[in-house]
C-alpha cells in the first residue's frame, strides 16, 4: 500500500522543487553599489574630461648627455632640490687619466716656450746685431709664437677634460622635488631619450591638471569658465581650477577606457589647469574628474554661427 503512493509523491517533491527553482532564478538581482559614488558636476550645463596631476614645470626626464656607470645618487625620492644641485654621477676615471695627461702637456709646453722667450730674449740682448742674423732672430720669434700657441692649446684640452667631467655630474637644472628615481649605483645610464628616465623631477609647489576634452566637445569650452576637479574614490575631495593655458594641437587618446562604443581614433584637447599643492592629499600621476562649465550644445551652436558671421 505504501510503496503504491511512493513514485506519485516523489514525483511531486521534485515538480515542486522544480518550481520552486525556476521562480527563484527569475526573482530580479539586486544591484550591487559602487565602492565609491561617482563625481557630480557642479553645472547646470558642463564639459568633462578625464584630467592627470602633473608638477607646473610638467614631469621633467632626467636624462645624462653622456653614457656611463652610475657611481652616485646624491637625492632620494621626494628631496627638494635647488637649480644646480647634483642628482646623480657617472664614472669619470678615464676623464680624470686624460686630465692628468692634459696638464703635463700644459707643464711642458710651458717649459718650452720659456726656454724659447730665453733664446729670443739673449738673441734681442746682444750689443752687437751683426752677431746675430735677422733671419735667427725671426725663426726665435716664430718659435715663441708657436710655443704660446702650444701652451693655449695645452690649456684647451685642460678645459675640455674638466668639462667632460662637469658633465658626468647630473644636475637639477630646476628647482623642484625629486618624484621618481629608476636608477641605482653599478647600473649603466644611457644616454638620450629613455622608454623609463633615469628620474624625474618636477615642481610641485603648484601643480597642474592636464584635461583631456574630447574633440567632438572641444567647441563648446571657454577659457574663462569655472572648473573644478574632483578626486576619483571620493568625490567629497574637491576643488576649484585656475586656467593655466590650452595646448591647441589636437592629438589622438592615449588612455581608452575599453568601451565598445568607444572610437580608437578619439581625438583630445588638452588644458591645464592649476591648483594648489596643498589644497587636497593628491599626488603627481593621479587622475581626476575635472567638470569644466559650458554653454548647452543649443546656445553654444548659435554663439559659433554668431562668431562666423561675424
Amino acid at each position: 500500500m505504501i510503496r503504491k503512493y511512493i513514485l506519485p509523491l516523489l514525483a511531486l517533491v521534485g515538480l515542486l522543487a522544480g518550481v520552486g527553482s525556476v521562480v527563484g532564478s527569475n526573482k530580479p538581482k539586486p544591484v550591487s553599489q559602487p565602492v565609491a559614488q561617482p563625481a557630480r558636476a557642479p553645472f547646470r550645463t558642463f564639459v568633462a574630461g578625464a584630467g592627470i596631476i602633473e608638477a607646473s614645470t610638467e614631469n621633467i626626464a632626467v636624462g645624462t648627455p653622456v653614457s656611463g656607470i652610475v657611481t652616485k645618487i646624491d637625492v632620494a625620492i621626494g628631496d627638494k632640490v635647488r637649480a644646480g644641485d647634483p642628482l646623480f654621477e657617472l664614472d669619470h676615471r678615464d676623464t680624470d687619466a686624460n686630465l692628468l695627461l692634459a696638464q703635463a702637456h700644459v707643464k711642458q709646453a710651458e717649459a718650452n716656450l720659456a726656454q724659447a722667450r730665453n733664446e729670443l730674449r739673449l738673441a734681442e740682448s746682444v750689443p752687437d746685431k751683426r752677431a746675430i742674423s735677422i733671419e735667427d732672430l725671426d725663426n726665435r720669434r716664430a718659435t715663441v709664437a708657436i710655443d704660446e700657441a702650444a701652451v693655449a692649446a695645452a690649456k684647451a684640452e685642460v678645459e675640455q677634460n674638466q668639462t667632460e667631467i662637469r658633465r658626468r655630474t647630473v644636475r637639477a637644472l630646476v628647482p623642484g622635488q625629486i618624484l621618481q628615481i629608476k636608477t641605482r649605483p653599478g647600473e649603466f645610464a644611457q644616454a638620450g631619450v629613455l622608454a623609463t628616465p633615469l628620474m624625474v623631477l618636477g615642481n610641485d609647489s603648484r601643480l597642474h591638471v592636464r584635461v583631456d576634452i574630447d574633440e567632438n566637445e572641444a567647441w563648446r569650452f571657454r577659457p574663462g569658465a569655472q572648473a573644478t576637479a574632483t578626486v576619483r574614490g571620493n568625490p567629497s575631495l574637491k576643488t576649484a581650477l585656475r586656467f593655466v593655458r590650452i595646448e591647441p594641437y589636437v592629438i589622438p587618446k592615449t588612455s581608452l577606457t575599453g568601451s565598445s562604443t568607444e572610437r580608437v581614433d578619439t581625438r583630445v584637447l588638452q588644458v591645464i589647469y592649476s591648483f594648489d599643492e596643498g589644497a587636497l592629499p593628491v599626488y603627481v600621476g593621479q587622475q581626476m574628474d575635472v567638470f569644466i562649465e559650458a554653454p548647452s550644445v543649443e546656445k553654444g551652436a548659435v554663439a559659433s554661427a554668431d562668431g562666423r558671421a561675424s
